[in-house]
């Protein structure tokens, strides 16, 4: 364990503790927050966005600059604007079925698509037309506020894999079938097939074009920082890779290396290199990525352990630490999707699979705090934005929680909701996508144990610990006592609909659960990896679905 506060790893990346990741639309999602006033989409916007990620404490800001194409103004790459003109409506409609699911779809639905991407796409074009490369002015506001700009690519963007040859998302070499995977997938997958033939690396075509993407953001942008996007998705080479291939791959990041190291020497400052990446390193190194032996020679600065859009809270930073070395840095990464567990707004008279986290100063402090305990480098944000994005009455980004949170010093104390990985669809991305503990059933005496990383509370607060089991209703329920960390087993307990901890509109469980609250001292409570014991203390099976952990105020 690091001391409190310091950040492991290389010294270059000391600075860089809160780290924010926006994606390609980040300032287009919601054009009425940063340019409220109307009229054509200019980079006012993109200055206010930066400004705001300044004001509450962000020190990097990781842009990304691509999906399957180049989304900015690429003068050696296919972008996404190609092609398009204002108001073609016609352009969107091959991409339809990507973004509105497999199947029939209602004409209706399909026009209503078009009509949005329409007004969407027009904002590019504003900045296009006004001669703004929103991907430059992104560093050129970064660099005014005191912020650090980094990039990020990603390795093989699907958004188009349900049309690959009508999608105007796909580059021309993902609409050619020989360059593919054809064995990604395997039996009994769970999950699309077309989601897994992503472009081959094996094909010198495929790194040629990445590289080309990569070599234009880091020599031509102002950018001192570079992400390998592998959640976007974990497509690689094909599995099982050999030897040769893995040592193939390796060459490869090590020429992207060498070119990092070349604008650092021209630029007089330090330009890390890292991946974004499932926490799986031995299913990554399957596909062709040898993570370990990346970071152990010094190819790779840093990391970010992530799930594909629930965050992890069981993400084994400690141990990857240990399988890394001391010289890189591991972050943890906070996913807007809480998990799957599904809520309920009894105010707006919704239900929702997913919670958000933007949405939460107790989950993203919870969240935070867990992964800093195990010896997390700082933390990123990952589609904080996507709350906004969604529109849902009650719930909206509070980017007051992005303050401090990178402190684990300033984080204890706080009210924290801690949650475990839910087994649900947004699991979509098997085997990379870490196990869930999850809904189990328990028979007549059994026992179930759960671990989830925490931070020790001080002493002084007037704080609790309550852990909700969350149970199948209607069930037969006798007893279920309940331990933590070695506890005498609890089993007095208060009946409960309502979550630990509203996330912002979402206030209840749904009708198909019920909770079980049972209190505990907050002192039980240690810095690190923390078990609860759960027990059916009934003749009928009980199904937990899901485990939910709060440090509140003490209402004695």
């Amino acid at each position: 364990m690091h001391a409190e506060g310091a950040p492991p790893g290389n010294p270059s990346l000391a600075r860089h503790r809160n780290l924010f990741n926006g994606d390609t639309c980040t300032y287009f999602y919601n054009p009425e927050m940063w340019q409220p006033e109307g009229g054509p989409f200019s980079a006012k916007a993109i200055h206010r966005y930066v400004a705001m990620l300044a004001d509450k404490g962000i020190d990097t800001f990781i842009i990304n600059a691509n999906a399957s194409k180049a989304w900015y103004p690429s003068r050696t790459l296919p972008t996404i604007l190609d092609g398009y003109r204002r108001g073609d409506r016609e352009f969107f409609r091959g991409h339809a079925i990507c973004a509105l699911g497999p199947g029939p779809m209602a004409p209706a639905d399909v026009e209503k698509f078009q009509d949005n991407m329409v007004r969407f796409f027009n904002l590019y074009l504003d900045l296009v037309e006004a001669g703004v490369d929103w991907l430059a002015e992104t560093s050129r506001a970064c660099r005014q506020r005191g912020v650090s700009p980094w990039v990020s690519i990603r390795m093989n963007d699907m958004h188009g894999h349900r049309n690959f040859e009508g999608s105007f998302f796909n580059h021309p070499l993902l609409k050619r079938r020989e360059m593919r995977l054809s064995h990604s997938d395997y039996p009994f997958i769970a999950t699309e097939l077309t989601n897994r033939q992503g472009l081959n690396y094996a094909r010198r075509e495929v790194r040629d074009m990445l590289m080309a993407q990569i070599r234009e953001v880091v020599e031509d942008y102002d950018f001192e920082g570079l992400e390998l996007d592998w959640w976007r998705q974990p497509l690689c080479c094909e599995p099982t890779a050999s030897p040769a291939t893995v040592a193939m791959m390796s060459d490869w990041f090590r020429e992207i290396r060498a070119m990092t190291r070349r604008r650092a020497a021209a630029t007089g400052r330090p330009f890390p290199l890292g991946m974004r990446i499932p926490g799986n390193l031995g299913t990554l190194r399957s596909i062709g990525i040898d993570v370990v032996a990346l970071c152990r020679e010094g190819t790779l600065d840093f990391i970010n352990p992530s799930g594909y859009w629930c965050t992890t809270w069981d993400m084994p930073h400690d141990d990857l630490r240990r399988q890394l070395g001391g010289n890189t840095a591991v972050y943890g990464v906070i996913e807007d999707g809480a998990n799957a567990l599904p809520t309920r707004s009894a105010a707006h008279g919704f239900t929702r699979e997913m919670r958000f986290v933007s949405s939460s100063r107790e989950m993203a402090s919870a969240n935070a705090a867990g992964k800093l305990a195990l010896g997390a480098s700082g933390i990123e944000w990952f589609n904080f934005f996507c709350t906004d994005q969604a529109r849902i009455p009650g719930l909206v980004s509070d980017y007051s929680i992005l303050r401090d949170i990178d402190r684990i010093e300033l984080l204890r104390g706080r009210e924290t909701h801690y949650t475990l990985s839910y087994r649900g669809a947004t699991q979509s991305e098997p085997p990379f996508e870490a196990a869930a503990p999850v809904p189990v059933v328990l028979g007549k005496n059994w026992r179930q144990s759960f671990r989830i990383p925490m931070c020790a509370e001080p002493a002084d607060r007037g704080l609790a610990l309550v852990v909700q089991v969350v149970l199948k209703r209607g069930e037969s329920f006798v007893g279920m006592p309940v331990s933590v960390n070695g506890s005498w087993p609890e089993a007095q307990n208060r009946e409960s609909e309502r979550l630990l901890f509203p996330c912002g509109s979402l206030t209840h469980h749904t009708p198909e659960h019920i909770g079980r609250d049972f209190e505990f001292p907050a002192g039980l409570v240690r810095d690190g990896w923390n078990e609860i014991v759960v027990e059916n203390g009934g003749a009928e099976p009980l199904t937990i679905v899901c485990v939910e952990i709060a440090i509140k105020r003490s209402a004695s």
